[in-house]
């Protein structure tokens, strides 16, 4: 039977199966359960910390037929934070684990959300697909350039989806501003700028400290270069001490708004990118790498990207927290998530609308309309109903951006790039293009 429930959801459709049901004879309640058993899809969610808010309506709803059979994370509260959650949503109890890999073994399982630190993206996501799971990964997606390479590969070797959880891209204000753009309403775009402004505080030192009771240390670094801990670092501050686990705002945020500049002026990989960029607040914190960055992409035929991010200056430059701004030879766009204003060329309001939900700006967290679309969409797609809004085999142009940007801060050099793919001939640029990992973690495919 569970050979046959896979088999179904990659193959067929309810209307189908309902015609073949009903040609033999069976009652409409057993034709309910054995339909509904077959186009379920059992998920695990495998990491459960500030992007959870995301998933219990859209794993809850009706229509979306999904059964959760795990949460996973390698810190026990989590694990139990996560199933108070759920338990106002679902009339079940998910299993709790620790250890992904253990989840990835079960063969009941048939997708995974891979909600992890940025260190573990694509590791616990072509761990998936080799698994014969589909994988839905939160952003960036990827810790350096060459596991954009390795997910690309990974994706085509074991057939199995991987959808990036830069969920604006399922926002219908954003695709009907993005198709209005590509049909010409404002003429031919030639500059976005994205950009966000955050006011994050100062973070404390990451000095040596214990291990936190139920935190699994060994399982948190998993690909990552040992280190011992401290203090502080498994809660969301990981994201500023260097580079073993995190990707910095580029990797954090700036993904969402790359990609809809990107996606808006239909180009693939840039020609040259340049950046400022340093740690301009709190000197005498544990904050590690840059706080403030303008980087510009040059992309073939002088269109230009420019990100614009201020992770602890709250001055709205461009009136809100986030967003992305388009120029055209007609006209501009102004679009974020919380739906899009359109101008012609003298500035004039000429259209706006609203995004229907709740879901925008720059607090912690997750969760929101937008979001919902987002996994409902990777279901839809598994059940081969829709394509996907996401697909890493697009999305990894966006991430690209961001490993480009943090590439030239860290070598302090602006550099070109190779526009039919994304990579550089510069020496400097080439010996961070991939990472250290911990002996028998590193992907490969």
């Amino acid at each position: 039977m569970e050979n046959n429930r896979r088999d179904f959801i990659k193959k067929t459709t309810l209307g189908a199966a309902g015609l073949a049901l009903g040609s033999m004879g069976l009652k409409a309640s057993s034709y309910r359960k054995i339909v509904g058993a077959n186009d379920r899809i059992n998920l695990a969610i495998i990491g459960l910390g500030r992007r959870l808010g995301a998933y219990p309506q859209p794993i809850a709803m009706a229509s979306s037929n999904a059964q959760l059979l795990y949460l996973c994370d390698v810190m026990k509260s989590q694990r139990e934070n996560a199933a108070k959650r759920f338990s106002n949503h679902l009339s079940y109890q998910p299993k709790l684990e620790n250890d992904i890999r253990k989840v990835l073994d079960d063969p009941d399982v048939d997708a995974i959300i891979n909600a992890t630190p940025d260190h573990w993206h694509a590791p616990g996501a072509i761990m998936g697909v080799q698994a014969g799971k589909h994988v839905y990964v939160e952003k960036p997606g990827s810790h350096n350039p060459h596991e954009n390479e390795l997910l690309v590969a990974a994706r085509a070797k074991y057939g199995k989806l991987i959808q990036l959880g830069n969920q604006q891209r399922s926002a219908p204000t954003s695709q009907e501003i993005v198709k209005r753009i590509h049909d010409g309403e404002i003429g031919e775009p030639y500059k976005a700028v994205a950009f966000y402004s955050n006011g994050r505080g100062e973070v404390v030192q990451p000095t040596a400290a214990p291990v936190p009771d139920g935190l699994d240390w060994e399982l948190f670094q998993g690909p990552a270069i040992r280190r011992e801990y401290t203090h502080n670092t498994w809660d969301y501050n990981w994201h500023w001490y260097g580079w073993n686990y995190g990707t910095a705002e580029m990797g954090n945020n700036a993904i969402h708004e790359l990609d809809i500049a990107r996606w808006a002026l239909q180009v693939e990989y840039p020609e040259k990118v340049s950046v400022e960029a340093d740690k301009r607040h709190f000197a005498s914190d544990g904050w590690t790498m840059y706080d403030t960055m303008l980087a510009t992409y040059t992309y073939p035929g002088n269109k230009i990207i420019q990100w614009d991010g201020k992770s602890r200056n709250s001055y709205a430059t461009y009136g809100s927290g986030r967003g992305t701004i388009i120029f055209g030879t007609n006209g501009s766009v102004y679009v974020d998530r919380g739906g899009y204003k359109l101008y012609d060329r003298g500035g004039k309001l000429v259209s706006e609308k609203t995004e229907e939900g709740d879901e925008g700006g720059t607090a912690l967290g997750g969760g929101g309309g937008m979001s919902t679309l987002h996994v409902v969409n990777f279901f839809n797609a598994i059940r081969g109903k829709e394509e996907l809004d996401s697909p890493i085999e697009e999305m990894v142009k966006s991430i690209q951006l961001c490993h480009l940007a943090n590439i030239s801060y860290r070598i302090k050099k602006d550099f070109k790039v190779d526009p039919t793919n994304g990579t550089t001939k510069l020496r400097a640029a080439k010996k961070l293009w991939k990472r250290e990992y911990a002996p028998g973690w590193e992907p490969k495919v």
